[in-house]
């Protein structure tokens, strides 16, 4: 068993599904931070099998729509002199901004770089957005 130490403040970011720990701390662009960072992954877990969990020493504030757009199941759990005194939960965007390019190669943010990429939550249920210029669909699965 391998121990990781716990944080005494910091943030605790939880039920990452496995393999997409990597994806958050280069999203979150966590290895700019000044502290300690733990990422723990394939670990063993009840509910989903295997998960990735991502220790942060230090308190931070984190993206939520980053967070949901990755992964809408991932709890976010907020340490104080080494108790929980805080959990979220974070959910799939309605919106997002600059985290991913429309493929379109016509869309108007090919062309006029200085626009937003902007997608729209179209279809919750199979995660699908859809670009606001030229409603190119992209999925998350």
């Amino acid at each position: 068993m391998i121990n990781i130490d716990s944080i005494t403040n910091g943030i605790v970011i939880d039920h990452i599904q496995a393999k997409k720990g990597l994806e958050i701390y280069d999203a979150l662009k966590l290895n700019e931070l000044n502290c300690s960072v733990a990422i723990i992954t394939n670990a063993r877990s009840k509910k989903m099998g295997s998960k990735d969990i991502i220790k942060i020493d230090k308190s931070i504030d984190l993206d939520l729509k980053i967070l949901g757009y990755i992964d809408p199941n991932i709890t976010i759990n907020i340490i104080k002199n080494g108790e929980k005194v805080d959990k979220y939960h974070v959910e799939l965007p309605k919106e997002v901004v600059n985290l991913v390019k429309c493929k379109n190669p016509r869309c108007i943010t090919s062309i006029e770089q200085e626009l937003d990429q902007i997608f729209i939550l179209a279809d919750e249920k199979n995660k699908v957005y859809r670009c606001k210029y030229c409603e190119t669909k992209i999925s998350r699965k």
